[in-house]
């Protein structure tokens, strides 16, 4: 990942990880895609995924699994969620669906969600056949 002058540094492991992971979209500005942010009630990461590709939804489940749902007894105090302009005013999701991380600010570092996640989605993450194989296991 190149240098992002433009987030936090506490960002930077977060980042790191979702530039890895399959569909996730960047591109070459000085944020690759990415937005970030945080004030005193909860830090945010929002980023595209490119929907037509063939792992996204996989994605999608995935994230939502780990960050909303992965202990009933126990949840993480993060949310993934998908946010967007009104679609009357944009155009379709392809282009304008994004996808946003949240948590507390002072329940969880974004540096621990990033190992939260490295943890539990396929590994290595950026091996798209780890997520294949993912996929037939569950079938």
């Amino acid at each position: 990942m190149e240098d992002t002058d433009d987030h936090d540094p506490r960002f930077k492991k977060l980042l790191e990880f979702l530039e890895r992971v399959p569909s996730v979209q960047t591109n070459a500005t000085p944020c690759r895609g990415f937005g970030s942010g945080s004030d005193d009630q909860l830090w945010w990461v929002k980023f595209s995924l490119d929907l037509e590709h063939p792992l996204a939804w996989s994605v999608v489940q995935e994230l939502a699994y780990v960050l909303n749902t992965l202990s009933l007894r126990e949840p993480l105090p993060t949310m993934f969620k998908p946010v967007s302009p009104p679609p009357y005013l944009n155009g379709g999701a392809v282009e304008f669906l994004s996808w946003v991380i949240e948590c507390p600010t002072n329940e969880m570092e974004p540096d621990i969600v990033a190992e939260w996640l490295e943890g539990r989605l396929p590994r290595p993450v950026d091996d798209e056949d780890a997520w294949s194989d993912e996929e037939e296991e569950s079938a």
